[in-house]
């Protein structure tokens, strides 16, 4: 019997594939999944809160069991009669967004490269600074409760610098919005074990999913954090709590039965934050649709990088991160509803989070040259030493540069220098310094982070400015 060449050729393709998935895929599947485990087994030994076995399934298997939960299925089958369409339809958008959700950790990806590049870019840009930090009350907590970071949300290195700071305690899965849903960031953050979430869905399906997997993350033991203000502070302040999130932890949870949730508060605070401009002129049009334009960001990449082949790079000044005292969501309940303490334990967190705010060289100065323009070098070191005083009475933690007072103060006004927000005349003690008018607001931003923790400085907001004042603050990104 005779056959054609092109029939041989496609015989032999489909033995070839059959082999191999039935034979050689599952063995090379099988091998590199019993390196995994002895990799994980091996670094768990030394991180304080280890890798709990929800991470380590499977992402289809975790899909699956997503979308045939009996809530979701319950959802599905609602979704289906209010829009009039097939239940087998509504099935597969919940399974669409059960895959656009549940993410594809890599401890490689993680603990690997991605803590090694957190560490380089926090250090590149930053002088990193631990604040509060009470270890031994951290330690106390049960090592079977589900520990959440709870966080102000300033910048998009929040994520890089916590993600390093935490990098000896466990691994951290974050909430990440629709930004970052683009190739090929999409697949290196799924494998960093963050997942996305759509913050203006009205999907009552798509919730339930989400709501869902939180839930399921939650009672697995996912180390969690998340931002409960919903998205980056416009005006510098730490603003109040989106409750979404915070809803989908609490909710089904039955004291005594459910694993306990412990919230830890984390404060950060930056004396450059990158999109301080973008922020700002956000605000000033009351949307959050930042208007970042391609030509702006260009120039700004090139100049830095131009300024570090020449070795006229100076970091950002310093970023600091504060640690509060952690809530337990048993006690906090103390055999209430969940429901009906939803929002005051919201409104508690971020309470929590505004009192370690930390207090760094450039917010003190912006506040202290916004009460009064033109003041000299030895006027605003002499209110820089009042202000800390201030607010050192409150056990608010400060940072001082070199434990020197005057140093810190100069350090202040060196970083705003630098990027012209401010002017300088004269020279030495009797130099005097003026705000750049359009750059006001900027200060603002700076000065407002710390408001809060002092009765001596006045928060500025957009809604308190005459409109010519806020035409003068003229910000492009």
């Amino acid at each position: 019997m005779e056959l054609p060449l092109w029939l041989l050729v496609l015989i032999l393709a489909f033995a070839t594939v059959t082999f191999a998935s039935h034979f050689l895929f599952p063995s090379v599947r099988w091998f590199f999944r019993k390196r995994l485990e002895r990799a994980v087994a091996q670094l768990n030994e030394r991180l304080e809160r280890p890798i709990e076995p929800f991470k380590l399934a499977r992402r289809y298997d975790m899909v699956q069991r997503l979308s045939y939960d009996p809530e979701v299925a319950k959802a599905i089958v609602e979704h289906a009669r209010k829009a009039g369409i097939p239940e087998q339809v509504a099935f597969e958008k919940a399974q669409r967004y059960a895959r656009e959700i549940v993410p594809r950790f890599s401890a490689t990806a993680y603990f690997g490269f991605g803590i090694w590049i957190a560490k380089l870019l926090s250090r590149a840009f930053y002088r990193v600074r631990l604040g509060a930090f009470d270890e031994a009350r951290l330690s106390e907590i049960d090592s079977d409760a589900t520990v959440i970071f709870v966080m102000n949300h300033r910048s998009n290195m929040d994520y890089v610098l916590v993600t390093w700071l935490a990098a000896e305690r466990s691994h951290l899965s974050y909430a990440v919005g629709e930004w970052a849903r683009v190739w090929p960031l999409r697949t290196l953050i799924r494998s960093m074990g963050a997942y996305f979430i759509r913050r203006r869905s009205r999907n009552n399906l798509y919730r339930k999913v989400l709501s869902r997997y939180v839930r399921m993350a939650t009672d697995g033991g996912v180390t969690q954090a998340m931002f409960p203000e919903g998205g980056l502070s416009l005006n510098g302040e730490v603003g109040d709590p989106k409750l979404g999130l915070l809803s989908y932890i609490v909710q089904d949870f039955v004291p005594g039965e459910s694993r306990n949730v412990v919230f830890i508060p984390v404060a950060m605070n930056y004396d450059r934050v990158l999109e301080d401009r973008v922020l700002v002129s956000a605000d000033i049009k009351g949307s959050r649709r930042f208007g970042l334009r391609f030509k702006y960001v260009a120039r700004h990449v090139g100049r830095h990088f131009w300024q570090r082949m020449t070795g006229r790079f100076h970091r950002f000044g310093y970023a600091s991160v504060s640690f509060g005292d952690p809530v337990s969501l048993v006690d906090y309940l103390d055999g209430r509803s969940p429901d009906d303490m939803l929002e005051p334990l919201g409104h508690e967190l971020m309470s929590r989070i505004r009192d370690v705010v930390p207090v760094l060289p450039v917010p003190v100065v912006s506040a202290i040259l916004l009460e009064r323009d033109g003041q000299s070098h030895a006027q605003i070191a002499a209110r820089f030493q009042s202000l800390v005083d201030d607010m050192e009475t409150r056990d608010v933690h400060v940072h001082i540069p070199r434990s020197d007072m005057e140093y810190a103060a100069e350090v202040g006004l060196r970083e705003l220098l630098l990027r012209k927000l401010v002017a300088k005349t004269g020279e030495g003690n009797e130099a005097t310094y003026h705000i750049h008018r359009p750059d006001r607001l900027i200060l603002a931003y700076y000065a407002n982070s710390i408001a809060h923790l002092s009765s001596e400085i006045e928060p500025i907001h957009i809604s308190n400015l005459t409109p010519a004042e806020v035409a003068d603050a003229a910000i492009l990104p």
